[in-house]
């Protein structure tokens, strides 16, 4: 079993972090979303904040994540 460790890079709603989550799935980039008003409900409590997911990826590949995180950001932006 490896050491690798994971670092926030992203937090958001369910659709942006979805987005996100492709673009790092697009560039072979293999991250994980964290969503701890699912896991609640799926433990049979409740959230505060529905649909808030974090975007969590390795250490190793965290440099050319940050940089597809801040082009979605860019592109999220424009569009406003």
């Amino acid at each position: 079993m490896s050491d690798t460790t994971y670092t926030k890079i992203f937090s958001g709603n369910f659709i942006i972090v979805q987005l996100a989550m492709d673009r790092l799935n697009g560039a072979g980039i293999n991250a994980i979303i964290k969503d701890e008003s699912e896991s609640g409900r799926l433990g049979g409590f409740g959230a505060a904040i529905q649909g808030y997911q974090e975007l969590f990826v390795s250490d190793e590949e965290l440099e050319q994540a940050q940089a597809i995180i801040s082009s979605v950001k860019e592109e999220l932006e424009s569009q406003e």
